[in-house]
């Protein structure tokens, strides 16, 4: 049977409207400033078939500075490092962890001497709880990364200086703080040292039992601290340290140990000058105790500075007992 002419014009008329409502059904689904998703399109020709390329997608913005976890130092956690003080004030307030303390609380500074050598230790240390105060070696190796990580953990930092000990078989190390050197010469090695990194506070004494009892020596190191705006601990290597003199002449912020953890470098020994460390904050409203990255140290204050805030304590950054809190 033959096929009238108006029959194939009406066929042709349907088809085309179907096509119209398909492309407007389309285009509804997509909501209002949808984009579609790209299409990965194949260029190229190799032996192992063409290569997949996606379209460039909008940058995406990076996530925060991440730090090392202290339990694992392969994992990364976004923290962010605190932010400095105005530059206007001197470096150790700059550069000082930020901390409130809580006023009638006993206050202890834990500070962790010889950082930097031994990496995998001190990467032990910089993994206790916060805030501790870390004095790494003037001549240790990879001391931008090392003293960042330890600051971005939230401690505080101080150079550790090696000064002459009063026996010849003691070597303190490079650019050692000797007396009889020139005023000139002093100077070049202190400034060598405060070169080494950046972020501290301040700087106490490697050894330097021969060294920290001569005034006129201590008077150079204390005028270079007082120019660049630092503090000074005594580590208190002898009982005729000259250093606390020399800092209140030259106007100096001045602190010094009153307990050394690890002469004795057994567990036991280590708890019980914790236990004398809690005693002296007791009585006084604060104690600054000294240790070393020694595996019994770095046990002992694992188990240790956890119990602090249960038994009223509070474990502070070394300048909070310089700080006093209104």
């Amino acid at each position: 049977m033959q096929k009238q002419p108006w029959f194939a014009a009406a066929v042709l008329m349907a088809l085309l409207l179907a096509g119209v409502g398909i492309g407007t059904l389309a285009g509804r689904a997509l909501k209002p400033g949808a984009e579609p998703v790209p299409t990965p399109v194949h260029v190229g020709d190799d032996r192992n078939g063409p290569e997949l390329v996606v379209p460039e997608q909008p940058a995406v913005e990076p996530p925060p500075e991440a730090v090392l976890a202290p339990s694992n130092p392969q994992i990364a956690v976004a923290t962010p490092l605190p932010e400095a003080n105005p530059a206007s004030k001197p470096a150790w307030k700059r550069y000082a962890v930020p901390f409130k303390a809580i006023a009638d609380k006993p206050k202890i500074a834990i500070v962790i001497d010889d950082l930097g050598i031994d990496r995998r230790r001190s990467l032990i240390a910089i993994e206790l709880p916060p805030p501790l105060t870390l004095a790494f070696m003037t001549y240790a190796d990879d001391l931008a990364d090392q003293t960042e990580k330890a600051r971005r953990r939230g401690h505080e930092l101080l150079v550790h200086m090696p000064m002459q000990a009063m026996s010849a078989h003691f070597n303190a190390g490079p650019n050692v703080l000797e007396v009889g050197l020139s005023d000139r010469e002093l100077r070049q090695r202190i400034d060598w040292g405060l070169d080494r990194f950046s972020g501290y506070v301040g700087v106490n004494n490697h050894m330097g039992s021969r060294f920290t009892a001569d005034i006129q020596g201590m008077e150079v190191v204390m005028s270079e601290l007082k120019r660049h705006g630092l503090l000074f601990l005594d580590s208190v290597t002898t009982d005729g340290s000259q250093a606390g003199a020399a800092a209140k002449r030259l106007g100096v912020p001045f602190l010094q140990r009153q307990v050394f953890l690890d002469n004795d470098q057994s567990v036991q020994a280590i708890r019980e000058q914790l236990i004398k460390t809690e005693e002296i904050a007791k009585r006084h409203g604060q104690a600054i105790a000294i240790g070393h990255p020694h595996d019994a140290t770095l046990a002992a204050l694992a188990d240790w500075l956890p119990t602090l805030a249960a038994k009223g304590f509070e474990i502070v950054p070394l300048t909070a007992l310089l700080i006093k809190e209104k």
